[in-house]
């Protein structure tokens, strides 16, 4: 008998035309199921949180994926930010997320019917 109890599925909400979860390991595509189901450690400042979505998800419509507000339109999630100092602001919050290292999100998401 397992003495764990079973965990209960979480829903969380994705637009239908972001890409599937890739594989662990495998690089970044935009889905968007890691921001979306708890904040990074950048995101628990930036959303004051350290569970559910995070603030700086953000859509992109033109390229159909989700990206990091932090490091693609800072200003856009903290206005008070000099505009001298976004472009250092980008680069720690790429290093912060691990942009372009790959999924490390070991979590099974699955499309709704």
């Amino acid at each position: 008998m397992n003495s764990h109890p079973r965990a209960t599925p979480r829903v969380i909400r994705l637009r239908s035309e972001a890409p599937p979860m890739p594989a662990i390991g495998q690089p970044c595509n935009g889905c968007g199921v890691c921001c979306a189901w708890a904040p990074c450690p950048l995101g628990i400042v930036v959303s004051g949180r350290r569970q559910g979505r995070c603030r700086a998800l953000r859509w992109d419509a033109a390229q159909r994926l989700y990206r990091c507000a932090m490091v693609s339109q800072p200003r856009r999630v903290w206005p008070w930010w000099p505009r001298w100092a976004e472009p250092a602001l980008r680069r720690l919050a790429a290093r912060w997320i691990w942009a372009a290292s790959g999924c490390d999100a070991d979590l099974a998401a699955e499309r709704a019917a």
